[in-house]
Formats: C-alpha cells, sequence, structure tokens
C-alpha cells in the first residue's frame, strides 16, 4: 500500500477513509481564509511600507507563504487526485544558455546560408521544449553596481579560458581574466584602452568641445552595433545618454550575454537579411567600430537600414581599418574616383563631416526633398506606414519621409513639448496624467520590494551571511511599456537601473513616442521569445500584458515560461492585470516555483498585483 501524508491520515481518522465532498470543499475554503488573512497582513504594507521599514517585518515572510501554499497544494491533490499540479522540470545541461528561434544546425538544414542561418527563425524553431533553463554550474548572481559594471563572474557566461586565450589581441587589451572573474577597465581606467578620448574624438569631429556637450546638441540614443564587451556604451551610459548594443546571435562568446551581464543596454539582432525591430527615424547616432560588417555590399542594403534608423541630421560613425585602407586605394588624389562607400553615401543625401584616422562621421540630410531629387532618383522611396516593422527583409528604398514627423535633430526638445505629443497622438493632459500615476506606482513598487530586498536576501548554502545590497536592480524590462512611464517614473527619482521598453505586437505602437523620450525600446510579438539571453534582466515589469496575451490566442504559460528564461536568480516579477488573468498566472507561477503573492490594490477595481520571485535554485 502506498504511503499516505501525515495530513490524510488526520483527515481518515476524521472522516473515515472516503471524506465527503462539502468536508473537503470546507477544508479548502479555510485553507483559503487562512491564506487571505496572511496575505492581507502582508499586502497591508503596499501602501505603507517604505525602504527604511523594520527589517523584523519580513523576516518569516516566506516560511509562512511556502507552508500555506504547500497545505494548499495538498489538500487540492485530495480532491483532485491524479490532476494535480505538475511542477515544470529542469531543461538538460546543453541549454543553460539557450537562445529560441536561433538554431544554426537546423537553418542550415532548411538550406539558409551566406550568414542568414545566424539570424532570427522563429517560423522555424515552432517545436519546443516545456521546461525551466537551468543555471550554469558555477553561477552566481550579479555584483552590484557600480562595481558589477567593470566586474562580472566568469562561470555566469558561456566564454571559456580557452576561447579568451584564443582571442584576439583587442580582446586581451579590454578584458582581464581571472581565476573566477571577468574584469573590464573601469571608468578611471578607460584612459588605457582608449575609450574616453575615443568618444572626445568623436564629439570633437561633430563640432562639439566635449562628449559631455553630446546631449546639448541632441544627440541623446545611440545604436552600437557590434559593441564588443560594451565599454563604449558604458562610458556613454555614464554621460545620461542611453547607448543600445545590438549585435549578431553567437554560439558561445557572445557580445550581448556579456554586455548584458555587466547590466547594460543590448539586445540580439544582426545586419543580414532582415530590418531590425525599430520605427524609422529612431535615433541620434547609429555607431560601428570594426564591427565587421561591409557596408557598401548588398547594394547598399545595409547602408539604406542606417538611414532608416537615423534621424534627421543623425550621424553615423564608422571606424573600420578596412575603410581607411579603401578610401586610401581610391582616393589617393584629390578629384580621383570615389570608393564604392563614399559614392553610395551621396546618394543617400548623407555629407561626410569628418575625418580622422580610421574614423569616419557622415551626417544625414536634414532636407527630405533631397530623397526625391534627380540626383538620388535610383533609390526609390518607400510607400505606405514603416512605423511597425517587425523583421521585415531589408528594403532597398528609403523610408520615414513622409510617415513619421521629421523633425531636425537639433529641433528636438526634451522633454517633449506639447506639439511633439500631439503629432504623437497623444494629448497633453493624457500624458501628464499618465506620468503621475507612473510616478505613484514606482513608489509603491519600491515600497513593496525595498524590505524585501534589503531584509530578507536569502543565504545560500556555502556562502558567508550577505550584507544588504546596494541596489540588486539594475535593469527592469516593461514588457508592455505604453508611453514609458516607468521608465521616466525611474528616472525622475534618481534610480540607478535602464528600462528596456517593449511595445508588444498588436498593441498601439507607442515606440517612436518611447524613442522619441530618449529611451531605449523595442517592437516585440510576445506569442514568440525575447531576442536575448538567458539571465539577462533584474526586474520584469507588465501592466495588462496578460490580458493581451489572451486577447492574441498566445499561450500564458508559455510567456511565463520566457519571463523565467530571461531572468536572472532571486530576479522579481511585477504583473498587473484584472483578477481573471491574474489568478490564472498565479497557479502557472506555483508550476514554475515562483514564490508568488497576490496583492488586492483596495481600491474597489478588478486590478490586482501578482508579485513573484525567482528561486536561486529548483527544489
Amino acid at each position: 500500500m502506498a504511503m499516505r501524508s501525515p495530513l490524510l491520515n488526520k483527515l481518515s481518522l476524521i472522516f473515515g477513509p472516503r471524506p465527503p465532498l462539502n468536508w473537503i470543499l470546507l477544508c479548502l475554503v479555510s485553507v483559503f481564509v487562512l491564506i487571505a488573512l496572511l496575505g492581507s497582513s502582508s499586502s497591508s504594507t503596499f501602501d505603507s511600507v517604505t525602504s527604511s521599514a523594520k527589517p523584523d517585518i519580513y523576516t518569516n515572510y516566506r516560511k509562512l507563504k511556502e507552508q500555506a501554499r504547500n497545505d494548499y497544494l495538498e489538500l487540492k491533490s485530495i480532491s483532485l487526485g491524479a490532476n494535480r499540479i505538475k511542477d515544470v522540470g529542469l531543461c538538460g545541461k546543453d541549454r543553460e544558455n539557450y537562445v529560441p528561434c536561433y538554431n544554426v544546425s537546423a537553418n542550415l538544414l532548411t538550406g539558409l546560408k551566406d550568414g542568414e542561418e545566424f539570424d532570427r527563425h522563429c517560423d522555424l524553431s515552432r517545436k519546443h521544449q516545456d521546461c525551466l533553463v537551468r543555471l550554469p554550474k558555477d553561477y552566481k548572481i550579479p555584483l552590484t553596481w557600480p562595481a558589477g559594471r567593470d566586474v562580472i563572474w566568469s562561470g555566469n557566461v558561456k566564454l571559456t579560458k580557452d576561447q579568451f586565450l584564443s582571442s584576439g589581441s583587442m580582446t586581451k587589451r579590454l578584458m582581464l581574466l581571472e581565476e573566477n572573474q571577468i574584469a573590464f577597465h573601469s571608468e578611471d581606467g578607460m584612459i588605457v584602452d582608449g575609450v574616453k578620448d575615443y568618444s572626445h574624438l568623436i564629439a570633437e569631429m561633430i563640432g562639439l568641445g566635449s562628449d559631455t556637450e553630446f546631449l546639448q546638441a541632441g544627440v541623446s540614443t545611440v545604436l552600437d552595433i557590434g559593441c564588443g564587451f560594451g565599454s563604449f556604451g558604458a562610458h556613454l551610459l555614464s554621460l545620461k545618454l542611453m547607448a543600445l548594443c545590438v549585435a549578431a546571435y553567437e554560439p558561445s562568446g557572445s557580445q550581448v550575454q556579456l554586455v548584458l551581464e555587466r547590466g547594460l543596454p543590448a539586445v540580439i539582432g544582426n545586419f543580414i537579411s532582415k530590418q531590425l525591430p525599430f520605427p524609422s527615424l529612431s535615433y541620434d547616432m547609429v555607431h560601428c567600430a570594426q564591427c565587421g560588417i561591409i557596408w557598401d555590399s548588398k547594394d547598399g542594403l545595409f547602408l539604406i537600414e542606417i538611414d532608416r534608423l537615423l534621424k534627421p541630421g543623425g550621424y553615423f560613425v564608422l571606424t573600420s581599418p578596412t575603410t581607411r585602407q579603401q578610401d586610401s586605394s581610391t582616393g589617393a588624389k584629390k578629384g580621383s574616383m570615389s570608393s564604392p562607400l563614399e559614392e553610395f553615401t551621396k546618394k543617400l543625401c548623407w555629407s561626410l563631416l569628418a575625418q580622422q584616422e580610421e574614423t569616419f562621421i557622415w551626417q544625414k540630410t536634414v532636407d527630405s526633398q533631397c530623397y526625391t531629387s534627380s540626383r538620388q532618383g535610383d533609390i526609390p522611396v518607400c510607400k505606405g506606414n514603416d512605423m511597425q516593422l517587425y523583421y521585415q527583409p531589408l528594403a532597398r528604398c528609403i523610408s520615414g519621409t513622409t510617415s513619421h514627423p521629421w523633425v531636425p535633430l537639433h529641433s528636438k526638445s526634451d522633454p517633449l513639448n506639447s506639439t511633439e505629443l500631439e503629432i504623437h497622438g497623444l494629448h497633453p493632459d493624457d500624458f501628464f496624467e499618465d506620468s503621475e500615476f507612473w510616478k505613484l506606482a514606482l513608489t509603491n513598487y519600491w515600497s513593496l520590494l525595498s524590505p524585501l530586498i534589503f531584509s530578507d536576501h536569502p543565504k545560500r548554502p556555502g556562502d558567508d551571511d550577505p550584507l544588504p545590497p546596494y541596489n540588486m536592480v539594475r535593469n527592469v524590462m516593461d514588457m508592455n511599456a505604453h508611453y514609458g512611464g516607468l521608465s521616466a517614473a525611474l528616472m525622475e527619482a534618481s534610480k540607478a537601473v535602464w528600462v528596456m521598453n517593449v511595445v508588444p505586437l498588436g498593441a498601439r505602437n507607442t515606440l517612436p513616442l518611447i524613442l522619441d523620450r530618449g529611451f531605449a525600446g523595442v517592437l516585440h510579438n510576445w506569442c514568440e521569445p525575447f531576442p536575448t539571453y538567458p539571465r539577462t534582466y533584474d526586474l520584469l515589469h507588465a501592466n495588462g500584458l496578460l490580458s493581451h496575451i489572451v486577447s492574441q490566442k498566445c499561450s500564458m504559460f508559455q510567456l511565463l515560461l520566457e519571463m523565467d528564461r530571461i531572468l536572472r536568480p532571486e530576479g522579481w516579477i511585477i504583473l498587473s492585470d484584472t483578477l481573471g488573468p491574474i489568478e490564472k498566472a498565479r497557479t502557472l507561477a506555483a508550476q514554475i516555483r515562483w514564490e508568488a503573492r497576490v496583492i488586492d490594490l483596495q481600491n474597489g477595481s478588478e486590478q490586482r498585483l501578482l508579485v513573484c520571485q525567482k528561486p536561486f535554485a529548483r527544489k
């Protein structure tokens, strides 16, 4: 005979071997009441707990919650029998760094070549295994900022000592591989690898006195293509610019994984066959330093994509010894034949602003009529709306001249004025109301999470007693960003975090507004996996995304599995939605083994919060 739990034995003594259904339901109701009482004592702190709250408020928080959850699941198993909730298992060791939609071997079997096998192909990766991506053996929680920007744990990324030793001299110069850490040059030491000097050079080449004047000159967003290990982006971030790294998927030693492990903005993206998931006229500057792209190949398609992404008057910065050699060999004498690259930039109405050694800077025209002149007639203007492009094939036409406000770089205002807001279809009063809402929401979020992060930080076996962290949240993904209000509230509150603002496909496309506000953002279909490596975000936030997923007839279970993949251990999830989707998500969270609780906002609405934490280890 199978062993029965002590709780089940007690019930048998009282009710007999087959307890009546009404008694079981009564027990379930009693447990729900107990959970509600425990939850209310904690949830009442939602509006009152501050970062200065006494640590003992949450001393037994996890133990009580875990006990209540275990009792609930055991009682539920009595009534449901074989249909009890089953925990999701762990994936195999080969999936420790798994990125869906980037299956190179499968892509090769379908005939993809010439680099397209490294591109994103979710349509070829429909089959998936319902499992949780496991931690690497030597994984450690990332160091807190600011130290964590310059030092990462080597066991957290897929870069072996042999790969490091076989890499080029540039890698060895920018990185120091110690026993269990990879150290990058700190900001004070950037003079050694030239990042600070390089940034200053770019500023001088566009007519500025220093790189501290980038913001004054209208440069607030930079797309850094093939960003290496993120040192240039880290420096720009220290100047309060938003520099987003975009690099191709790599099966090992990934640039994007290293940059995100440092807590810096990055996303996987290729310049091979498809457009990047950004609207036209998105960035003030696009930067490429030895990024490995042959820009004048494929009849200039890559340069046309850069033109699409640049705002009027924006800058394209290219540092490459190949470009210098090409320039010197084809244009050694003044008036001689220009290089193919120079000829094509003229067709795009770009002007070569400056050149020093291996660095070239072009500026995009501010005159939209230039593209329709007879001189540029061989590159047509795109037709139709190109604001919601999502991995469409690279197009040989000029975008953004008619479907988006053509605002020159030096004419934009910060913050956006009422005229610019109305251009985006947003009334200033609605924008103000949204901003005030997110300021209050952020205060509530921080009050709720701060006592848990600071006073109840879990101790793992073998570790010394942890010190209170300076800031365990370095980056946030807002999975349904609306107008970017959460990002703005974090900035105004001087929180040392940056936000990846995601606009879901099928929702109102507010990404042009978000990018115009100087924030990082991307368009994404949440019925598909996100283009990033596992364990790359500290906090995931989504307001209304669960209802959106249901409306799109996509799987909420697959969404939560994907959230688990991209969230680091001990990271946080805040989901805001109506009661129905929240309750369903809470059930799924139990399967994934998140620590979860529902919070009633007590404002008379159906809106609820589901606050979860991903455990370090699955039990």
